[in-house]
């Protein structure tokens, strides 16, 4: 693929718009020695005024979600993840996008890839990649709760199937944690309301057996390789509680 598609594919600008970066010498390799439009040139080694490029094709990033953002590419209400990214993210083809969705006041670890076959791979239903939240209650759940979430026989409202199986562990009186392993739309908030309970505050902290950790509110990093095996296996690995 020649440069000047390269650089329009990763969001740089319109061809005519990346071919003018090009004459005006702002894209060279890692050597300060200007590059032409149709060379063939490593991804590390293209540079954009003086600067690395954007994460490479195919990358998957980890952004930590903070409440009052939408997973879209835009709203005219919210504001959207988008803002939290470079812009350039969003006029990648294919688009940066993100992995499943987190809804409006939950906030926790977000997938984001322009990797089409992983996203199918974690959205589909037949995927049972465990997702891993921690929700702060308004009171304590009634006794039975992690009997019932466990036993595959939970059913949502306007839902004519159970639910599979998922894990409910108490760390304190009104603080919990779920794993699941399926993604129906708001799922963790309407179980929680199925058995009487109200969530207060809900974070996503781990996918697979990949921690959110102490990554901070708001930021982005891309994933290496052996991070995005730990997305693909069944086991979840979590530390210790994250909300308060």
């Amino acid at each position: 693929m020649s440069l000047v598609k390269y650089l329009g594919n990763l969001g740089y600008g319109t061809r005519r718009e990346v071919t003018w970066l090009v004459e005006q010498r702002r894209v060279t390799d890692r050597d300060g020695c200007m590059l032409r439009s149709d060379q063939r040139v490593d991804h590390d080694a293209i540079r954009v005024d003086g600067d690395p490029l954007d994460p490479k094709p195919g990358s998957v990033l980890m952004l930590h979600k903070p409440v009052g953002y939408v997973c879209s590419t835009q709203d005219t209400t919210n504001p959207v993840i988008y803002e939290l990214l470079p812009q350039r993210f969003r006029a990648r083809s294919p688009i940066m996008a993100p992995i499943g969705r987190l809804d409006l006041e939950t906030s926790g670890l977000l997938l984001v890839s322009d990797d089409g076959t992983l996203n199918h791979r974690l959205t589909s239903p037949k995927s049972h990649v465990p997702k891993v939240y921690e929700a702060t209650l308004a009171e304590p759940l009634r006794d039975d709760a992690i009997a019932l979430f466990a036993s595959g026989t939970l059913r949502l409202a306007s839902e004519p199937d159970p639910l599979r199986p998922a894990q409910l562990e108490c760390l304190s009186p009104t603080q919990v944690r779920l794993t699941l392993h399926e993604g129906k739309y708001h799922q963790a908030r309407r179980m929680f309301a199925a058995v009487g309970g109200h969530v207060t505050q809900l974070t996503r902290v781990a996918i697979g057996q990949l921690p959110l950790g102490a990554q901070a509110v708001g930021t982005w990093r891309v994933l290496d390789e052996d991070e995005r095996a730990l997305v693909m296996t069944s086991t979840p690995r979590v530390g210790p509680p994250t909300t308060p």
